[in-house]
């Protein structure tokens, strides 16, 4: 049965994890018709319209994800998986800042490798209190993957 302390539990977790979005697009908005236009880029880049939508619907899954583990553990007995969920939110908001604000693809590529070792382990964390929290995280994994590839390819058509 849930309790409201539950549904106020999701709300706080898909918002800060919306939030984390919303503080790395404040990097990322203004340069996707600036500096980011002008990089060469590969012909399988997805156009700018794919991430927003792409990004808000892992922010939810991830949201749901921390909030599954948080409904089993707490936050006490719960403190290493959702630290590492603290931590590669810290580090997805950092890409953006790296990348878009600071015009570097080279560091944001090192920056994402750590993002997705922070993912990988955070998924192992949350696979141990719950199967569907682990899950959740498998797309978010990908799609960090497939941006890894392209940040990479950015950076060396851009050298």
């Amino acid at each position: 049965m849930r309790t409201a302390k539950d549904w106020v539990g999701l709300v706080v977790f898909v918002g800060v994890c919306l939030a984390v979005g919303f503080l790395g697009s404040l990097a990322t908005a203004p340069q996707v018709d600036g500096w980011y236009r002008t990089l060469n880029k590969p012909t399988w880049n997805p156009p700018s319209s794919v991430f927003g939508p792409v990004w808000t619907t892992l922010f939810i899954t991830m949201g749901i994800a921390a909030w599954l583990v948080w409904k089993q553990t707490g936050f006490r007995a719960g403190n290493v998986p959702l630290g590492l969920f603290g931590l590669q939110l810290v580090l997805n908001a950092a890409w953006s800042w790296i990348f878009f604000g600071m015009h570097r693809p080279d560091l944001a590529f090192i920056e994402i490798l750590v993002l997705w070792l922070a993912i990988v382990a955070t998924m192992w964390a949350f696979f141990r209190y719950s199967r569907l929290a682990g899950w959740l995280l498998t797309p978010y994994l990908a799609w960090v993957s497939f941006a890894a590839v392209l940040n990479f390819t950015i950076w060396r058509m851009n050298t």
